[in-house]
């Protein structure tokens, strides 16, 4: 694939997920925050007007929310791990940059708890 500096964005999603060390708070399934950079060459779909030359975001963010709404998953780490995962196993993409976030995890003290991780074809 040829390398290229164009990105789609998808920020702000926010999904209902089972996360967290013990039973109890995965069973509480509260929302995450995620933010995606998927790095593809866009140049064709900037030519064409066509989306069968890019990747459409609504299917990028139904493989987030199968995986982030449909598994559990202990920490952040793993389900960015498996997002990003799937992301490359779904569509033809040269990178994957993943902010996910875990509002409040500690009640009164910290706004968010996440990670950002960035995955190479």
């Amino acid at each position: 694939m040829p390398e290229s500096a164009d990105i789609i964005l998808l920020e702000g999603i926010e999904i209902p997920a089972s996360l967290g060390i013990t039973a109890a708070e995965r069973k509480m399934r509260r929302p995450v925050l995620i933010d995606l950079e998927v790095e593809r060459d866009l140049e064709a779909a900037g030519r064409s007007d066509r989306i069968g030359d890019t990747v459409n975001y609504k299917h990028i963010f139904d493989v987030v929310e199968e995986v982030a709404a449909n598994q559990e998953h202990r920490l952040v780490e793993a389900l960015a791990q498996r997002i990003v995962t799937r992301l490359f196993d779904a569509f033809d993409l040269s990178a994957v940059t993943i902010a996910v976030r875990k509002p409040k995890p500690i009640a009164g003290v910290l706004d968010h708890a996440g990670v950002l991780i960035r995955r190479e074809r």
